[in-house]
């Protein structure tokens, strides 16, 4: 009985030391969920805020960083010429983003195992769930590696000219090491971010910029090595961000949750890699379903002022979706470690407080671009013809980003949820079943050109993918959640 009173009174020290927000004994004065006393009410809302933004801040600042590094790296391309720029940009736009979104979503099952054993007091599995997932996912590179490979014909059957399909190979082939870098770095992040040590991964990606902005200067200017110096930098600040994570992690950042290396990580790996296909095919769906939107809108017949409004939108679209991004991935810890605790109503209130602060700031986003729909297009392009298709269709991009202030905090609660098989489901029906067949119609049929591919796309395809996970969200027995997440971790760790 003292032994069981002992490892007790350890566990709420592990617990007090790592996460200071996230203590259950201190959560439990906010859990009586049935009482309606306003002051109290204000105090749950307080705190889980606290919880939220814990995570949802580092969370932006990373993203931005690591879209920032791609920035970077097309200005000095585009400085060497427009051949260089066009290579560069379809290799990170094509090539990279399509094993991007694939390996981040594989990662991503670390959300659900991290976060729910992290919330049921199994330290020692996090470190365990990662090196399987290091195992899948560098696997899953080497399967992935003919797409860089072979860039050159593939890009050219694709219609790309030639001249830039060869140039755009030759990248390719440079950036097959930040290729792999992706199967440890992903992991790593999803591991530190289910233990709320967002932190540490906003100040190293502060690192990986800094570092990057250097040797881009150095391998293009410096060294005089063109397009392939641009390619090299990326791979060079990408593993920047790969060891300063993994530095972190075995060199005593994590004691309680890295166990070390172990061969408990090659057992289990079936039913891991299963979770691990489902978490990527249902976020890859969602990142390659706008670059659909990009290759039909290419078809148009005045293509090039469509795909140029388009872009500018889409920019506009993609620095705003880091917010977003942050509450998906800050609403599927709170909820996995909430429901890995068996607080059910914890993780309800916690979607509840996400879903409300992260459509608060869509409203104002969405506001702002309906009130400057004339000018947006100016820090862009000085083009009158680009400038007009812009204001155009500047009522949907006020719509998608509000509906994408919506949709990944509920695509985090699936992920928090263990949702994924289902979600994947959801997203092929709504994105390519609904949302693309729709998007054609509306052009070829109504000819209302990009306006009707991207309303066709937004309305089919979006819109109706936030109604369906709004309805499971709120069609959610918690209770049962909570069951189920502790049973699976039971599960998980017999397979250790």
């Amino acid at each position: 009985m003292d032994s069981k009173n002992s490892n007790h009174g350890e566990d709420e020290k592990i617990e007090e030391a790592q996460v200071p927000l996230l203590p259950h004994s201190g959560s439990s004065k906010y859990e009586d969920y049935d009482d309606e006393n306003d002051q109290n009410f204000k105090r749950r809302l307080w705190v889980e805020s606290k919880k939220l933004w814990q995570i949802v801040g580092p969370a932006i600042f990373s993203r931005i960083i690591s879209y920032s590094m791609n920035v970077i790296t097309q200005a000095f391309a585009g400085h060497l010429g427009d051949t260089e720029l066009a290579a560069i940009s379809i290799v990170n736009n094509v090539i990279t983003g399509f094993d991007f979104g694939l390996l981040l979503g594989m990662a991503s099952a670390l959300e659900t195992l991290c976060g729910q054993a992290f919330g049921a007091k199994k330290y020692h599995m996090l470190g365990i769930y990662m090196q399987r997932s290091w195992i899948v996912l560098f696997v899953c590179c080497v399967v992935l590696l003919p797409v860089y490979i072979f860039a050159s014909p593939i890009l050219k059957l694709l219609g790309q000219p030639t001249n830039v399909a060869e140039l755009s190979g030759t990248v390719a082939l440079w950036m097959i090491p930040m290729h792999f870098s992706f199967a440890f770095q992903f992991p790593l992040q999803r591991f530190l971010q289910s233990q709320l040590k967002n932190s540490v991964i906003a100040w190293i990606a502060l690192l990986a910029l800094i570092v990057h902005g250097f040797i881009s200067w150095l391998f293009v200017y410096g060294f005089k090595l063109g397009v392939i110096g641009t390619a090299v930098t990326l791979n060079f600040s990408w593993w920047v961000l790969v060891l300063g994570l993994f530095c972190y992690t075995v060199c005593g950042g994590c004691p309680q949750t890295w166990p070390g290396f172990s061969m408990e990580a090659f057992s289990g790996l079936w039913e891991f890699l299963k979770l691990s296909a489902s978490s990527g095919v249902m976020l890859c769906l969602e990142n390659w379903y706008y670059r659909i939107l990009l290759l039909m809108t290419g078809n148009l017949a005045n293509a090039e002022i469509a795909l140029d409004a388009l872009s500018v939108c889409m920019t506009i679209n993609a620095w705003e979706m880091m917010i977003p991004l942050g509450f998906f991935a800050a609403t599927g810890v709170r909820v996995s470690n909430e429901l890995g605790a068996g607080n059910g109503k914890g993780a309800k209130f916690a979607t509840m407080v996400s879903v409300m602060t992260s459509t608060i700031i869509g409203l104002f986003f969405c506001t702002i671009i309906m009130i400057l729909h004339n000018e947006i297009g100016l820090i862009f392009s000085s083009s009158q013809d680009v400038l007009t298709e812009v204001n155009h269709l500047s009522v949907l991009l006020a719509i998608t980003i509000l509906l994408n202030s919506i949709q990944p905090v509920l695509s985090g609660v699936a992920v928090g949820s263990g949702w994924q098989s289902r979600v994947a489901f959801v997203n092929i029906a709504c994105y390519y079943l609904v949302g693309v067949p729709l998007g054609l119609v509306m052009q070829l049929v109504f000819h209302q050109g990009v306006m009707g591919i991207w309303a066709g796309m937004i309305f089919g395809g979006t819109a109706l993918q936030t109604l369906i996970l709004a309805i499971m969200t709120l069609r959610c027995d918690w209770d049962k959640e909570a069951e189920r997440a502790c049973k699976h971790v039971k599960e998980w760790e017999t397979l250790a």
